[in-house]
């Protein structure tokens, strides 16, 4: 049996089973360590400790729910699963510069408003620099308890002094433990900061939000050990062009995961947006070649976008394929589908294809949305006005019907729609209240849209 790997580097967390000067991973030196086991297992034989015996209970139970406490930002709770759990672990990630510290700025005013004893620490900026941001947010009257401060020790003796409700780290990666013995930033420091406080909030009820950055990949840096220490996961999304913002809970014990909500970014701060279908579609022009109305969902909500393609010849021997918002090799395939199952050749010719608004759409659903773009920018001819798409392609080319179909049209139905396109087998349990056009297959549908097949 092979022994296991006694040595961690410090910087990026890639096992060693050997100490050398430099990590082969990351390229540091000096970062390698030995990594001491708490324990070898447990003991055996005549003189062996026995452990203390484990209660077992059944999965019936009379307790309560968690109590929750909403913070008056709908979208906020919403992606929460209804408001603040106490005694949870919250971490929001995010590209730099996106708003997340606005964000929780204002989360934090919102809860000590709602009764809750909020303590805002910051380890990236001076408190002269929090007051600034609370100044132009208007938020200067709001009960919050601001600190400055990256020393982890004297960031839990503060808090377990204070005894507060909700406590924000803005953030995990500038926190610096002294049981570490290694840079603020690295995987070991971030590990045992999260560690720590997560371990905090359990023990004394606190409601614990830790702000994460992202690599350039767009995952939150650091080991993945973090985001299954945590209850809720966040990600803050957006384009830096649009002023659209995106908060998704990719993980979350206390409600869906997938759910979105949606701010605006004004001059003022994060504005909440009620309906997102039709801030997304507000700046939509009459309907062109290559433009496609998505019907989708997110998480328990129906929101509607908009698909745009461009189809032109490509002077370069390899054509391009750039996506926005989707997913490349899923475009590759439904490129694939056409030329295979339809005829409909795109070599020699450049595809770029984008989701207005800054969304990031990976629903299967938008399969049919977004081969009708595409066959649409090809051809030239625009869909139906006022009509909306969604289905799954599969690999034969045959339609397959989507969840919460219902839901979508009911959504484009409040927006001004009057027809839709959707796989033949979708549940409908009386009138959608607009049109139905439904096909079993891709080859159908572009016979019927485009006059080939």
């Amino acid at each position: 049996m092979a022994k296991p790997p006694a040595f961690v580097c410090s910087a990026c967390g890639a096992l060693h089973t050997k100490w050398s000067g430099r990590c082969d991973a990351c390229g540091e030196w000096n970062t390698i360590t030995e990594d001491v086991p708490i324990s070898t297992g447990p003991a055996t034989g005549l003189g062996a400790k026995r452990g203390a015996r484990i209660q077992l209970s059944d999965l019936s139970t009379d307790e309560a729910p968690p109590p929750r406490t909403a913070s008056g930002m709908a979208e906020l709770d919403r992606v929460l699963g209804g408001g603040l759990v106490p005694a949870s672990a919250v971490l929001v990630g995010g590209d730099p510069g996106i708003g997340k510290s606005t964000l929780l700025l204002q989360a934090a005013a919102s809860f000590a408003r709602a009764g809750l004893k909020a303590i805002y620490v910051s380890g990236e900026e001076a408190s002269a620099q929090v007051r600034m941001r609370a100044q132009r947010l208007g938020l200067t009257d709001a009960p919050v308890k601001l600190a400055a401060e990256t020393n982890l020790r004297d960031i839990l003796t503060m808090l377990e002094a204070e005894k507060p409700a909700l406590a924000i780290i803005d953030s995990i990666q500038t926190m610096w433990s002294d049981q570490v013995g290694s840079a603020p930033g690295s995987v070991s420091q971030v590990r045992a900061a999260a560690h720590e406080l997560t371990s905090f909030a359990k023990r004394h009820g606190v409601a614990v939000i830790l702000v994460g950055h992202v690599t350039k990949e767009g995952t939150i840096a650091g080991p993945r050990v973090v985001e299954h220490m945590v209850d809720t996961v966040l990600y803050f999304e957006g384009e830096r062009g649009h002023q659209f913002r995106i908060l998704r809970a990719v993980k979350n014990r206390f409600g869906p995961a997938e759910e979105i909500g949606v701010f605006e970014m004004t001059g003022g701060g994060l504005a909440e947006v009620a309906n997102p279908s039709a801030l997304f579609l507000s700046d939509r022009e009459d309907p062109a070649p290559g433009s496609v109305v998505f019907a989708g969902i997110e998480g328990t909500r129906p929101v509607l976008c908009e698909f745009q393609a461009l189809v032109a010849p490509s002077p370069h021997s390899q054509a391009r394929r750039s996506t926005v918002g989707w997913d490349g090799g899923r475009l590759a395939m439904i490129l694939a589908v056409l030329e295979a199952r339809c005829a409909i050749p795109f070599a020699g010719l450049d595809v770029y294809l984008n989701v207005a608004g800054g969304l990031r759409i990976s629903e299967p659903a938008a399969d049919l949305a977004v081969a009708l773009a595409l066959l649409s920018a090809r051809e030239d001819i625009s869909v139906p006005p006022q009509t909306v798409v969604f289905g799954e392609i599969s690999l034969s080319g045959a339609l397959r019907p989507v969840s919460q179909t219902e839901n979508r049209l009911k959504e484009a139905q409040k927006l001004g729609f009057s027809a839709a396109i959707a796989p033949a087998r979708s549940k409908l349990s009386g009138d959608a209240g607009l049109s139905v056009r439904k096909y079993k297959d891709l080859t159908e549908l572009v016979g019927d849209l485009f006059g080939a097949g």
